[in-house]
């Protein structure tokens, strides 16, 4: 780890915004995760999806480019076995359809399909693969029996399809029955890169990370404005930098929550999986606590310091791999319907604390970035998605600008 090395950087629009010192690059294993998700479940019996005999052409857009791919599939929040019959990976042409000529089968231990006991991840077989940045890939799923979507990210902004009953994987148009906006099963496509080693920015969160409020099949989140930065700034030659969305909608820092399991996993508890575990994570950007002050009690909300040990907890877990942590301050939420004082004060205590306590690497003051500078308590009005918690894409899009590409070497 470089020393810690405080300095102020201002962008035009945002003085004073952002307090940090240098952040670099470490070395890194050969693969890393040019997108990812993170699952939860098993969703509500009324919710529940299942497919029988069924393909599934699962949308998701690229970070960084590679020569070599694999993919992470998820039956962690399955209680029964999951059986894949046939998977498939291409570049998306438009719709369900592929680009001809760019599909690849992807096998299991040499095998072109696998049953995940409940419980298990599984990832495929490394093939050779063009993996373009900034584009769509099409994972193909066939599910030969009759299979329930325990394990899922349910907030996709993406469109996914279904097919007619039949095995599509490796077909170029796929014969959709009906479309999808979660991603069952799916979890994470890792590349090798032929351009340098390449390194991730994990963004572990809540519906802030996750695009609540952006525009749907458009990557309008604010990882995803990073990632179009990084690779435009990005000097030719230089190893790639992919971003990675962890974020999980109605997620929390502290607190799992039985009956809405959709919404994940407490972050200490999915932090290994979801952070650890990914190929080539470097840096990680925390943005989560915003859950914990909303849903507790409006009159005696949870205490600032709970947060800030839970806070503690991520950045000596991610320093056990060598990552560097960028912590984020919680945006204004007033007039939401669950805006209090009360819980209102909370946060600004919190956030006095991300930006003192020189825990962290550095700090990005999404709060400064969002406010209205006339009701700081409030998001400004050009970037309130319309429920005044959540930013809109312009918003989204401010977040990312307002992250100095320096701490990343570049």
């Amino acid at each position: 780890m470089p020393s810690r090395r405080t300095f102020l950087h201002a962008l035009p629009a945002l003085a004073g915004c952002l307090t940090l010192p240098a952040v670099r690059a470490q070395s890194s294993s050969a693969w890393c995760a040019t997108w990812g998700t993170a699952p939860a479940g098993p969703p509500p019996s009324a919710s529940l999806q299942t497919f029988s005999n069924q393909t599934l052409r699962l949308i998701v857009h690229t970070s960084i480019p590679g020569n070599r791919v694999r993919v992470r599939l998820s039956n962690e929040m399955g209680s029964g076995p999951l059986r894949i019959g046939a998977a498939h990976i291409g570049v998306r042409s438009g719709g369900a359809s592929l680009l001809a000529g760019s599909g690849r089968d992807l096998t299991f231990g040499g095998s072109s399909g696998a049953t995940v006991a409940p419980g298990d991840p599984l990832v495929s077989d490394p093939i050779d693969f063009a993996v373009p940045a900034l584009a769509d890939l099409a994972v193909s799923l066939w599910l030969p029996g009759s299979t329930q979507a325990t394990s899922i990210h349910d907030l996709a902004l993406q469109t996914n399809y279904v097919s007619v009953a039949g095995n599509y994987a490796g077909a170029n148009t796929l014969p959709v029955q009906r479309t999808l906006a979660s991603w069952p099963f799916l979890t994470a496509v890792d590349v090798t890169s032929a351009a340098g080693t390449p390194s991730a920015i994990v963004a572990l969160g809540d519906s802030l990370t996750d695009g609540v409020r952006s525009t749907s099949n458009a990557n309008r989140r604010w990882t995803d404005y990073l990632a179009r930065r990084l690779r435009a700034e990005t000097l030719p030659g230089s190893a790639p930098i992919a971003v990675v969305n962890r974020g999980i909608s109605a997620n929390s820092l502290l607190t799992d929550y039985p009956t809405a399991l959709l919404s994940g996993r407490d972050a200490l508890e999915r932090f290994d999986r979801d952070v650890l575990a990914t190929a080539g994570a470097r840096w990680l950007f925390v943005l989560i606590g915003i859950n914990d002050i909303l849903y507790s009690s409006a009159s005696s909300p949870v205490p600032a310091e709970s947060l800030q040990a839970g806070w503690l907890q991520l950045i000596a877990r991610a320093r056990t791999r060598g990552m560097q942590v960028i912590g984020t301050t919680l945006p204004p939420y007033e007039g939401h319907a669950y805006f209090t004082t009360a819980r209102d004060a909370v946060r600004q205590r919190a956030n006095a604390w991300i930006r003192t306590s020189g825990a962290w690497d550095a700090v990005a003051d999404f709060d400064a970035v969002l406010r209205d500078p006339g009701r700081p308590t409030r998001l400004l009005p050009a970037y309130d998605g319309g429920d005044h918690l959540h930013p809109n894409d312009l918003g989204y899009e401010a977040m990312a600008k307002a992250i100095p590409l320096g701490w990343f070497g570049v």
